[in-house]
């Protein structure tokens, strides 16, 4: 007997007839003789529903009130989904995220689980029930409020219960098929990857890939568990997230994020603690710093430039125009027509030459850098928004005979 943790995102529980099909392969899973738990997101856009209601009754932000509006969602999915699996025969509870014992920290909107008591799963399981678990909340055990864990937090919650409960596998099902060498969307030769490491899933996550969430790659790494990316609506095998593949590609894939903007620092004085003076109201202020880059100092004056998430582009600006105020510099641009393109791959490590031929691949279709940044796996180039088909597609029709075959028979 195995014990297997499902977890359902919102276009596989967008509506009645869908909730039923997920029924039918928690019970098929419950049936073969597994131990099933299952995580669920939210129907649909019940979410960004709900944050459009509350946009609509209040003008200021209520983080706490909206934690609690935004957790709803995943309740009414889970309660449903537990309808549906027993009218099918078979045994089953639903939690909430504080019911299952899955501990935050206090952040509301982007709090991180810190532990998971799953006093009532383990019950639940040995009863012989089904549990289903609401995805993406917690509580804070300082505050004793209910939190969110943040967009893609359902995979968080899924591999971290995967890790608490000490399961043999977590399946992420999707509307996608696995995790492809680039986005199908854009790029009509992208195909499936059969398997991935968990370093290269986790680099294309933080890249842009949306499949799963980097923390949930995290989880799955640091407590050895098999994550199995698949769709739910078919049978069919999809990507499996693991410690080490079969084939070690070059390269394993093409990511893309155009959801970030590029903040210039212009006129600065090149001296020490003008990076800190700009960088640490940007972190008391909750904002995620990427790629930041420093132009060679000329006459002791330089210019640094970094990208955050385009929603935080408003506070980022204006810290970033009060620290030039503070240091003396010469004034800030913002640019929000920015995408950031990277490809990923173990195989680099090994292999010379590869910064090289993308920054060739990308000049030959006259696309400019703006910026650079590298880790062993991985290069990252900021680019114009209005490049990134042709950047994503150029790179992956550039590298195809790097990335790695389809295996028989992947595990």
């Amino acid at each position: 007997m195995s014990l297997i943790v499902q977890k359902y995102g919102g276009t596989s529980v967008g509506d009645a007839e869908l909730i039923r099909n997920v029924a039918r392969r928690v019970a098929d899973t419950y049936r073969a003789g597994n131990d099933v738990v299952v995580v669920v997101s939210a129907m649909g856009k019940t979410t960004d529903d709900l944050i459009d209601l509350a946009g609509r009754v209040a003008d200021r932000e209520h983080p706490r009130e909206m934690d609690m509006l935004l957790t709803a969602g995943e309740r009414i999915s889970g309660a449903l989904c537990a309808m549906a699996i027993e009218d099918l025969g078979v045994p089953a509870m639903s939690l909430t995220g504080s019911q299952a014992g899955i501990l935050t920290t206090a952040e509301h909107g982007q709090a991180e689980i810190v532990d998971i008591r799953g006093d009532r799963v383990r019950t639940g399981l040995t009863e012989g029930k089904v549990v289903i678990v609401a995805g993406f909340q917690g509580v804070s055990p300082d505050s004793k409020d209910v939190t969110t864990l943040g967009r893609g937090g359902s995979d968080a919650t899924a591999v971290a219960l995967a890790a608490a409960l000490d399961a043999d596998v977590c399946e992420i099902y999707t509307d996608v098929e696995g995790v492809y060498t680039a986005d199908p969307r854009i790029v009509a030769g992208a195909r499936k990857i059969d398997e991935i490491s968990y370093e290269e899933m986790l680099e294309m996550s933080v890249a842009g890939a949306g499949v799963l969430m980097a923390r949930s790659v995290e989880f799955g790494r640091r407590y050895g568990i098999p994550i199995h990316v698949r769709s739910s609506f078919t049978g069919d095998m999809g990507t499996w997230v693991k410690e080490a593949t079969l084939e070690e590609a070059i390269i394993r894939g093409i990511a893309h994020d155009s959801s970030e903007a590029k903040v210039t620092v212009h006129g600065v004085p090149d001296k020490p603690g003008v990076a800190a003076a700009l960088f640490e109201p940007l972190a008391a202020a909750g904002i995620n710093v990427d790629m930041i880059v420093q132009n060679v100092s000329r006459d002791g004056i330089t210019d640094i430039s970094f990208t955050v998430p385009a929603s935080s582009i408003e506070t980022a600006r204006d810290v970033a125009i009060s620290v030039s105020t503070d240091v003396g510099a010469g004034g800030v641009d913002v640019d929000e027509d920015i995408a950031k393109v990277s490809i990923v791959g173990a195989g680099m490590k090994s292999e010379s030459g590869i910064a090289a031929r993308m920054f060739r691949i990308l000049s030959e279709h006259r696309i400019n850098i703006e910026m650079i940044s590298t880790s062993p796996v991985r290069i990252s180039c900021v680019v114009a928004g209005s490049d990134l088909h042709e950047a994503v597609n150029s790179l992956h029709d550039g590298f195809e005979t790097e990335m790695a075959p389809a295996i028989e028979g992947a595990p």
